[in-house]
């Protein structure tokens, strides 16, 4: 693995985030990251998946440049490609964040089933100002915060602090810095203990209690995503903007 780290012991599969400083994820790591996942998928004895990073935060986003062009629709799905095997790992999911965990990252941290930062973690969706959409925000978001909470942060773009987005409902629990790690081991340690037969069956009573399936809504998003916004004059414009460092000029189409 070039860009990530992966540990597998104990019912914890740890998957850390290795691309220093800001984590930004290009469709290598991407799929680094969907081969581990695809292997621990017949892991019986599997109960919790941690995602974490090393370097100066969880993660920036997705590499800008690879939103571009003909990389689009192969970046979209190494991207959702994680989605899809997290939706579908039967273990618990967790994020451990520090630093800023925006775009892209954000997306990945707050679709885990359980999310604990410390107090330095920031977290948004700022695609809306490069002129795009964050796809997984868009499905994800409305049901874990609701729908206004959600479009005020997918359409404002706003940053916001560890402590707001646990009030707001978007992740679990907030500690001190310099804590995360020996406060991430507590938080995971009641799962551990637990039959992951049992976890894999709860988790699928309370998806089948949602009434509430990733495939069909995600496949509209991709078509939005892919066959609508990408081909706007504007999405190409904010996208090239952000690479080559200065503000974008809205055309409004």
């Amino acid at each position: 693995m070039r860009y990530i780290s992966t540990q597998l012991d104990g019912g914890l599969g740890t998957i850390t985030l290795d691309r220093a400083p800001l984590n930004i994820l290009n469709i290598t790591m991407m799929n680094e990251i969907n081969d581990t996942l695809k292997d621990w998928m017949d892991q019986r004895d599997l109960k919790a998946v941690l995602f974490n990073a090393n370097g100066e935060c969880f993660s920036s986003g997705v590499e800008v440049a690879e939103h571009i062009g003909n990389l689009a629709p192969k970046m979209i799905e190494s991207f959702h490609g994680m989605f899809r095997f997290m939706h579908s790992l039967g273990a618990v999911t967790v994020s451990s964040v520090h630093g800023l965990c925006v775009g892209g990252g954000c997306e990945l941290a707050i679709f885990c089933d359980l999310v604990i930062a410390d107090e330095t973690a920031r977290f948004g969706q700022p695609e809306i100002k490069l002129g795009v959409l964050p796809p997984i925000a868009a499905q994800i978001m409305p049901r874990s915060i609701g729908r206004k909470a959600a479009l005020d942060l997918i359409l404002s773009g706003r940053i916001v602090s560890a402590q707001e987005a646990m009030d707001m409902g978007l992740i679990n629990k907030v500690v001190p810095k310099g804590d995360l790690t020996k406060e991430t081991d507590k938080f995971i340690e009641p799962y551990l203990s637990l039959s992951a037969e049992v976890i894999r069956v709860t988790k699928k009573a309370i998806k089948a209690g949602l009434m509430d399936d990733l495939e069909p809504s995600l496949k509209v998003i991709e078509d939005i995503y892919l066959n609508e916004l990408m081909r706007t004059a504007d999405a190409q414009e904010g996208l090239q903007a952000f690479v080559e460092k200065r503000k974008p000029k809205w055309k409004n189409c």
